[in-house]
């Protein structure tokens, strides 16, 4: 398990129900994540994809497929080895609730194909505009993921704001010696296949696995369908017995006939695309911090140390001028300050467009 992958045994035991300890298996490269949390923190991973694809899918405006991701364990010193060519990382560090690094990370050609789609051309420069498009789809990503991690571990968990940069694979920094990574395999509708890489700090990953589960072991007989061993304690001649098993032929000889019956499932509805609306109810219970910018201002840095109680700072708004309200530090509607009994408010004016968005930055 050098690798951080599953042996051909884990999987088997896993898929039969094995009574096999998970917990005293070893750990994937020194790293103390035990096969049976690594497996957890995959099976939660996978119960993400749809939603990652979905947002993805959304944010670009069409639809796309997001398969469930190669996990593996690997040491921060070689990180770099698993990446060719120039990159494309988005850190989404979790800043409240859980505390470590996160980064999402993209080839350059994909990145590229992307941007473009969300800023309506084919492929476009990673310059600012397109990078600041990409932190905003990744924005959208990580939010919700924040949002099903806080439902587990039951705290509210928050990602600090994004910082995209072109690298290389040698330029991945991380502060733990151990990253979980998540390899998801992606293709945009007529693209070329490609991949969306999720790091994790491994204590992270730890600390996610151990609200996973409630530690009790299985029922051999629910795990087989058959439901729990019958108390016949009360019945005539029935005395317990350590390990009692009936015959199989004789199964049905002095109890009642079941009623045995097929179950009966509910016809699937349909499903909304990627690039439906109806995919936006993924996201309504998102956290995300919304601020209002008054103005700004440029100083020397002798200017300001040499403030005081008093001083007059000169914004660079004019006295009735809209305010600007951000959304995870990017704006998307200018207001009129207002009072509401004793507090201050924002009544919306003018809501910014997403091209108008981009277009701030260039």
């Amino acid at each position: 398990m050098s690798d951080g992958s599953l042996s051909q045994d884990e999987i088997d035991a896993l898929l039969q129900g094995s009574s096999m300890d998970f917990e005293e298996a070893p750990s994937a490269d020194e790293s103390g994540l035990s096969v049976k949390a690594k497996m957890d923190f995959t099976s939660f991973l996978n119960e993400t994809v749809s939603s990652k694809e979905a947002s993805l899918g959304g944010m670009i405006g069409e639809s796309l497929s997001l398969k469930a991701p190669v996990v593996e364990v690997v040491k921060n010193s070689d990180l770099a080895a698993g990446f060719d060519g120039s990159l494309v990382e988005i850190k989404m560090d979790f800043s409240d609730g859980l505390k470590g690094s996160h980064s999402y990370i993209f080839d350059e050609a994909f990145a590229s194909e992307i941007a473009g789609k969300m800023m309506g051309q084919s492929e476009v420069d990673l310059n600012e505009a397109a990078l600041s498009a990409l932190e905003e789809a990744a924005n959208t990503i990580a939010g919700s993921f924040a949002t099903s991690i806080g439902e587990l571990v039951g705290v509210t968990v928050m990602n600090a704001p994004g910082q995209t940069a072109v690298m290389s694979g040698s330029e991945l920094t991380f502060a733990s010696d151990y990253i979980l990574k998540a390899t998801f395999p992606v293709e945009l509708e007529g693209g070329k296949p490609s991949n969306m890489v999720e790091l994790f700090d491994i204590n992270i990953v730890k600390e996610i696995a151990s609200h996973m589960g409630n530690g009790s072991e299985p029922d051999p007989l629910a795990s087989s369908g058959m439901g729990a061993a019958p108390d016949m304690s009360g019945m005539p001649g029935m005395a317990p017995q350590a390990g009692m098993q009936m015959p199989s032929g004789q199964m049905g000889a002095g109890f009642n006939q079941a009623n045995v019956q097929s179950v009966q499932f509910p016809n699937l509805s349909p499903q909304f695309s990627a690039g439906e609306q109806g995919n936006i109810g993924l996201l309504m219970d998102v956290y995300m911090e919304m601020t209002v910018e008054l103005g700004r201002t440029k100083r020397l840095i002798k200017d300001i140390l040499g403030m005081g109680e008093g001083t007059i700072i000169e914004l660079d708004k004019l006295a009735g001028e809209p305010v600007d309200i951000l959304v995870n530090h990017k704006l998307i509607a200018k207001g009129e300050v207002v009072v509401i009994d004793e507090n201050f408010g924002v009544r919306v004016t003018e809501i910014i467009s997403p091209m108008d968005r981009v277009g701030e930055i260039t």
